[in-house]
């Protein structure tokens, strides 16, 4: 930028004073907030998916069958029951054993452990929107630090809650799922002042697919600390997992910026070449008073084709993540949930094709061979109809074909991948001042479909038949085509006018204030603004 100028000089581009050369990467801020955000969704995961392995060892499952042979009046009959955290023997309508007990100590039934189970996604959708709307205005470092330390804190009291009664272990879950609703916004928001157009997709991909690698890790760890692990087994995954989580948050509050130009160890090269990448998009300090456009969003067809594609696919995501194991059991005789190989592989992939994705999108673009609009396009789309083809090819596989079925469920996962270099950061595209807000609705109407999915599906298979799959995989197919085919319409890569106008307005009133920005307006584009030093 120019120095020590007593006179305005022509309009010249932040580009000007720094050699993209320069600019680095292995070493950048950019790169170092991707690896934290990666690794602060592995532990927004760990946090939400610990429940679902330590109520295993929790519930004392042996004692919950013993009323249930009681209740209905089965005498003295000897029946052999397995416990989910291991063989038990015989047990008899008196309760003697012929191995000792490997149960937990708590005699939740299964409405109890499905409210508790359940308990999270009720947090998780009211702070959608109000997450990125506070990101918006805030800053998303703040809000996703101190919604995860919430969440952490939460998890530390897990196990005293759960010994006092299970109302209170509810209230907690639900806390967890409360501040956990606003890290997907907060961290939209932040890419959207950090991410450049032609890094969106690398950059969001690797943070995002931390998730995945929250899945991977967090199931076999919370399974051997439950056998193995201190404070009687159970506690200890909440504490461990407690732990990390705390350490991340110490780093991340330590080591990330809302924006470029807070950042107080960042170049000069970086800072600079992210600030002419955003340009148009984010006033270039960062200020956090812009005002929602609520009108403009609502009506804007790009942001309703996000909408569609993200119900459309959360319904196939949920579709094919929490009912394809029911499907394997009921249908296949195969339960992949006792390999854990089977468990993992999908993740693994899934984790793997994100991150691959990412970087092939933006080297289409970085190379000018697509647009934003055809890269966001083509990858949602191939997204959407891969996993629509998988799926439905799912349901004509018996049970002599256990291999094949679980390579469609792997690679049906895994292509879904694609969508995170598609719809999942054509937030930032469009909008990327409002990235977070514009993620917190979408993301918060499509979570619905995370019940209705479940229940649709409880009520066609009712009879557990293959054809009664066979209808609902062509259900999920055709939510993902039809997502596939709107979005393919009515999508945008550019940012939209809405979202433009209200940038100049600040910079605007900022230099009506005396702050050192120009607003250069021009008949056939008025979104140009450009720092200068007078």
């Amino acid at each position: 930028m120019g120095k020590g100028r007593s006179n305005p000089v022509p309009e010249v581009d932040v580009e000007d004073d720094f050699d993209k050369e320069s600019v680095p990467w292995w070493t950048s801020c950019r790169l170092a907030l991707a690896v934290l955000g990666f690794f602060g969704f592995v532990n927004v995961y760990a946090l939400r998916v610990n429940m679902s392995v330590a109520i295993v060892c929790m519930v004392n499952q042996t004692a919950l069958r013993l009323k249930d042979a009681n209740t209905s009046g089965n005498g003295s009959q000897t029946s052999s029951y397995s416990s989910q955290c291991g063989m038990v023997g015989a047990v008899d309508a008196n309760g003697t054993s012929s191995k000792d007990m490997q149960d937990g100590e708590f005699e939740w039934n299964k409405s109890i452990q499905g409210v508790i189970l359940g308990s999270f996604f009720w947090g998780y959708l009211l702070t959608q929107i109000p997450g990125g709307w506070l990101a918006t205005k805030v800053g998303g470092k703040r809000v996703l630090g101190y919604s995860m330390l919430g969440a952490t804190i939460a998890t530390f009291l897990t196990p005293f809650a759960a010994q006092t009664h299970y109302i209170m272990l509810i209230v907690l879950r639900v806390i967890v799922g409360i501040t956990s609703g606003v890290c997907y916004p907060s961290m939209h928001a932040l890419w959207g002042s950090w991410a450049p157009p032609l890094e969106r997709s690398k950059l969001a991909a690797f943070t995002y697919a931390g998730a995945q690698v929250g899945n991977v890790i967090t199931f076999p760890l919370a399974g051997l600390l439950c056998k193995y692990g201190f404070a009687g087994g159970w506690p200890s995954i909440f504490y461990v997992l407690g732990i990390l989580s705390f350490v991340w948050f110490v780093l991340w509050m330590f080591f990330v910026s809302d924006t470029p130009s807070q950042h107080k160890r960042i170049t000069k090269a970086e800072r600079n070449y992210i600030k002419h990448a955003l340009k148009d998009s984010v006033n270039s300090d960062g200020d956090k008073k812009l005002d929602v456009p609520w009108k403009g969003m609502a009506l804007s067809m790009p942001v309703i084709a996000i909408l569609v594609a993200n119900i459309t696919t959360d319904w196939g995501t949920y579709t094919l993540l929490t009912s394809i194991p029911t499907y394997m059991n009921e249908v296949l005789k195969l339960d992949i949930s006792a390999n854990g190989l089977f468990s993992a592989l999908p993740y693994i992939v899934f984790w793997a094709m994100i991150n691959v994705s990412g970087w092939i999108a933006d080297f289409i673009m970085s190379k000018g061979c697509c647009s934003i609009t055809i890269t966001r396009k083509a990858f949602t789309i191939t997204g959407m109809l891969l996993p629509a083809a998988l799926l439905i090819c799912l349901g004509y596989v018996d049970c002599t074909q256990p291999g094949f079925a679980i390579a469609l469920l792997v690679l049906g996962v895994a292509t879904t991948g694609f969508q995170y270099s598609g719809w999942i950061v054509n937030h930032m595209d469009i909008a990327p001042a409002f990235a977070g807000i514009l993620f917190g609705i979408t993301n918060s109407i499509a979570a619905v479909t995370g019940f209705l999915s479940p229940y649709v599906v409880g009520v066609i298979t009712e009879d557990q038949s293959r054809e009664q799959w066979q209808i609902v995989f062509y259900i999920a197919g055709g939510f993902y085509i039809f997502g596939s085919v709107f979005y393919g319409i009515f999508a945008s890569g550019e940012m939209q006018p809405w979202a433009r106008d209200d940038v100049i307005a600040v910079a605007a009133e900022e230099l009506l204030q005396g702050t050192e920005l120009q607003v250069k307006v021009t008949d056939d584009k008025r979104n140009g603004v450009e720092e200068k030093h007078l």
